[in-house]
């Protein structure tokens, strides 16, 4: 779908400047480095920003209000992390919310945009994958790459979109342009379909509650993480710890799930052609139901193995 629009300048109202002479991790990063493993041993909110007099709170706070960041210089792992989330942990609802942009006069190292909900990033550099939960779409501002939440489009009913790379129609998003990503439909709560054709890395599906997520490809680690309703489809082969955590929903790896599959699993269902489950998560036998279940995704059910 094409997008008629005149390039637009970068607004200085509401903007906070960072000036950022060595590349610096988790800015904008709404999880500030997951703050919920680690308890502020490797990031507190209050700590400020090197060179600068914001703090890292500071900088999520304001997006939240709406305000937009300019970073002049190069980022570095996990810009905008969860970005677009009122998350629970720091008493928020848990829902999406409206955010600032965010500039970058600079490159981006890995893993920029994991789990974002909402939200634009805006790039003048390079950004080094594997990156997040985003696609690339036409940039109205010159000079700049965009890049949206892949879970945004799809649930907020943005139709007037021009994708680099990717292609939206009704409700299925087909992601083509080889980048590696991470988090590929996180948090994704709607009826709608994400195919990726290529292989993707850390935590595909994690916090669904409805759609599909179908790659045809490799998966890397963690694979429908937390997952809680809706079907991921890994045409390939996963790396360990698949399902962990998993709540509800269905898991179909046409291949080797990897080792401990289903770890603290508590709901759902996973097939798979191989795997190597731990407890709670053992291996059964398909029921008529499961291979009704796998008819409707795959041709042959009958070489999937089930663990519950």
């Amino acid at each position: 779908m094409f997008e008629r629009f005149k390039k637009k300048e970068i607004s200085t109202e509401n903007l906070i400047e960072l000036d950022i002479d060595d590349p610096v991790d988790c800015l904008c990063d709404f999880t500030y480095n997951f703050y919920w493993n680690h308890n502020g041993e490797k990031l507190e909110l209050n700590d400020k920003i090197p060179g600068n007099s914001y703090s890292f709170e500071d900088i999520v706070e304001h997006l939240k209000n709406s305000g937009s960041v300019r970073i002049n210089g190069n980022a570095g792992h996990r810009l905008c992390s969860s970005m677009g989330v009122d998350l629970k942990y720091f008493g928020g609802s848990g829902k999406a919310c409206d955010v600032g942009d965010v500039f970058v006069n600079g490159n981006i190292a890995s893993r920029m945009g994991i789990s974002m909900r909402r939200g634009n990033i805006y790039v003048k550099g390079k950004v080094t994958d594997p990156i997040g939960n985003l696609v690339e779409i036409k940039s109205d501002i010159k000079g700049y790459k965009k890049f949206k939440s892949i879970t945004e489009i799809l649930m907020d009913s943005i139709s007037k979109i021009n994708l680099i790379g990717a292609n939206f129609s009704g409700k299925k998003l087909e992601i083509n342009d080889g980048i590696i990503r991470d988090t590929v439909g996180a948090r994704l709560d709607r009826d709608v379909e994400v195919i990726v054709n290529n292989d993707v890395d850390l935590s595909t599906g994690i916090l669904m509650k409805k759609g599909i997520v179908r790659v045809n490809g490799n998966a890397g680690n963690n694979t429908a993480a937390l997952l809680n309703g809706g079907t991921i489809i890994i045409n390939g082969n996963c790396d360990d710890f698949t399902a962990v955590e998993m709540k509800n929903g269905t898991v179909i790896i046409d291949g080797n799930a990897g080792k401990f599959l289903g770890a603290k699993k508590s709901g759902g269902k996973i097939f798979a052609k191989k795997g190597s489950s731990i407890h709670p998560t053992s291996e059964k036998k398909l029921n008529n139901k499961d291979k009704k279940v796998l008819q409707y995704y795959k041709n042959n059910p009958s070489n999937f193995l089930k663990f519950e």
